[in-house]
Formats: structure tokens, sequence, C-alpha cells
């Protein structure tokens, strides 16, 4: 994603956005007998803000939220082909995915038509012609993925029920209910500096402890803990850790991996494949969904390792697809605005000047696309906890609740 951003360059747009102009507008001293240079519409007729210099324009649509800049397209003719320019579009889904906050199943762009030419004729929006059907224009619309996939304008997306359910939730409301149940795992709990789980059992004003049952729901794991969320719902998370804390601390200060206890690995190695353990298996069936916390760290983490344990704990074997997966793509601080000015190493690091792995590139790294289940990934900081709130309220309402 980085190499493609750097080779979509400004300057590469900028020439596009220039010859469709020069297409677009002429002079009236020119020959209108010239075919091949003929024109539409007469630089006369053009508004100031049609004729001031690209790349002052291209400024203005790099400043604008995506929603002005479809009202932008349709103050005249010449913006609405200028903000429907498929190569401008690439252009925003390159620079700005790496800083969305979150990404999940329904607003997930389809990075594959990424890959495509930059260059290819079909991206070139001076080739247009006015009238023709645009989907022959750019067999991928970068414009709509943008916009599905961007979080000021993901409130359509949102997930909500059907009419007849309302009427469903109100009368279910009036029954006594158990809370939902979630097994939290993975190396974001067990690998960085600061531990989310010790910050979320101090951390009342993010989700209040409800209760530590002392029974045993669960033969031989537990019942979790309890949580109020908005004062409103309780729900149960049940963390599964890979090994006891002697061994966890030692792997943290060593660098070096433990013995999962939670899985049984199968060969063959280039292919790894995993089964819970019996116990693992009993949490999987009780449970109302999964939180997954992974280790966003730069250079942290196996994709192939952890989409394998995520296949295996979601298995169709164990319960439903519907059951929604929260993925917490965590590190341990926030960094300081001050520290990503002065860390050259970390401004030209892959994951870019966040400091952090993007969520699009999470969702990638976990083969996330490819589960049946309903997803979503979150940035969290384990210091502040900042974003878990957001992940858990998309949680709870894939798990039928009203938030």
């Amino acid at each position: 994603m980085e190499a493609q951003t750097e080779a979509l360059s400004e300057s590469l747009v900028i020439r596009s956005l220039k010859r469709f102009r020069d297409r677009l507008f002429y002079n009236t001293c020119q020959l209108e007998s010239d075919s091949n240079q003929s024109p539409k519409i007469p630089v006369e007729d053009a508004s100031l803000l049609d004729i001031i210099p690209v790349d002052v324009q291209f400024l203005i649509l790099t400043l604008l939220p995506p929603e002005d800049i479809c009202r932008l397209g349709a103050t005249s003719r010449y913006w609405r082909a200028l903000v429907r320019d498929p190569l401008l579009w690439k252009y925003f889904l390159l620079r700005d995915m790496p800083h969305w906050s979150s990404i999940d199943h329904v607003t997930m762009p389809k990075l594959e038509g990424l890959a495509s030419d930059i260059c290819s004729n079909d991206l070139q929006l001076e080739e247009r012609v006015e009238g023709e059907e645009q989907d022959n224009v750019s067999k991928y619309d970068y414009m709509a993925e943008y916009i599905k996939g961007h979080p000021a304008c993901r409130q359509k997306w949102q997930f909500s029920r059907p009419p007849y359910e309302v009427v469903t939730s109100f009368l279910t409301s009036l029954l006594p209910s158990s809370e939902p149940r979630y097994a939290m795992f993975g190396p974001g709990i067990e690998q960085l500096d600061v531990s989310m789980v010790t910050r979320l059992m101090h951390a009342p004003d993010v989700l209040p402890v409800a209760a530590i049952p002392s029974g045993r729901q669960i033969n031989g794991i537990g019942s979790g803990i309890s949580f109020t969320y908005n004062h409103q719902h309780k729900l149960n998370i049940l963390t599964l850790y890979s090994t006891n804390r002697a061994e966890r601390d030692r792997a943290r200060v060593g660098q070096y991996s433990v013995n999962d206890k939670l899985f049984t690995s199968e060969e063959p190695p280039s292919c790894p494949m995993f089964i819970p353990n019996p116990q693992v298996q009993e949490v999987c069936q009780a449970v109302s969904g999964f939180i997954y916390v992974a280790n966003a760290e730069p250079g942290k983490g196996d994709g192939q390792v952890e989409a394998a344990k995520i296949q295996a704990v979601l298995s169709p074997a164990w319960g439903s697809t519907a059951r929604p997966l929260l993925v917490l793509s965590c590190v341990s601080r926030e960094r300081l605005k001050e520290d990503l000015e002065t860390d050259a190493a970390l401004r030209t690091a892959p994951t870019g000047a966040r400091g952090r792995t993007p969520s699009v590139e999470m969702a990638q790294r976990l083969r996330l696309p490819q589960l049946p289940n309903p997803w979503m990934v979150q940035d969290t900081v384990a210091e502040s906890l900042s974003g878990l709130l957001d992940g858990i309220s998309w949680l709870l309402r894939y798990s039928g609740l009203r938030i």
C-alpha cells in the first residue's frame, strides 16, 4: 500500500485533471473545425471556480470531506465530471485508508482493485465522453469504495434491524435475559508493555466492573468478569491466556514465543492449522461472540498463525457463523506528536506516521474478509483504552442488543 501511494503522486493526479480541463474548455479564437481539438464549452462560459489553476482545485478537493466533494460536484457540469475522476479517488483511498481507525465486513474496500495499473486507459479522466455510461469508464468504482469505508460516511451503512424486529425487541426486553458472553484472546493481551486487561479492571469510567462471579459456568475455565456498558447493558468477558502469567512475563522480556496451551497444532507447518483444546471448545460453544486482541505495534504479529487460530475458534462446528468477531488492534501507548516528528525511522516505516498497523492492513493480515462471520477491526490503546467502547458498542449491536 505504501509503494502504491508513492507511485500515485499528486503530480500525476494533477496532470490528469489538467488534461481533462484542456479538453473540456476552449477559447473562441480557436478553430472549431479542428475535430481532434473540439472541446464542448467556451472558456468564456466557465465560472471563476472552473478556471482557477488546476493545482489549486486539487488542493481544495484534498481539504474537503467526501460529502462536501459530492456537493461540489453538483455545482456545474465541469465539477460533476471532475469529482468523479477514478484516479482522484484512488489517490484518496491510498492516502486515507492507513488513517481509518476502524473497518468492518460491510465497509471494507475491495483492495484487489488498487493493484490495477494506475496509468491504464480506463483510469484517464480525459478519455471520458459526456453522457456515456459510467460503468464503462472504470472497472472499479474507487469513489464508491472510498465513501463506503470512510468513517465520516458510515452512518448509512450501520447495522440496523428490520422494522418487525423493533416490536420483537420490545417484547424481549420485558423478559429476563442472560447477559451476552464473549471469549477474549490474542497476543495483544500478553505481549504489550501495558496490560489491557489490568487497565480494564481499573477503569470504572470506561467499563465499570459489575461482578466477578465465583461460580464456574464453563467447566475448568470459569465465568469471566461482568462489565456494565453505558450504565445499561451487562456483558461477560472471559479472557483466555495461552499460558500462565509467569511464562508470559518471561516470554515478553525475552522476546520469544510460548507454547500455546489453547490450541493443538496440525501439520504441515508451512500452512498452519489449529484445533481448540477441549476446554476452549466448550467456551466457543457457550459464548455469544469473540474479542481478538491483536498486537498492532510495528513489526509484530504472524498473520498466518493468527488467521489460522481465529478460523479455528470460529469454526461452524462450535456454533453459529452469525456470532460477531471484534478485533481490537491494540498498541501499548499512543505516540505523542513530538515523538512522531522526531522519529525518522517511524516516519519511513511501512505502517505510516501513526506508529501502528492500520485497521485495513490488520483486516488483511488476519484474513478477515474470508470469514463468514460479521467482523470489525477497531484501533485501541491499552493505556487509555481509547477506541474500546466503539468496538464494544458494535459487538453488542451484532449480538442483538439495542444500543
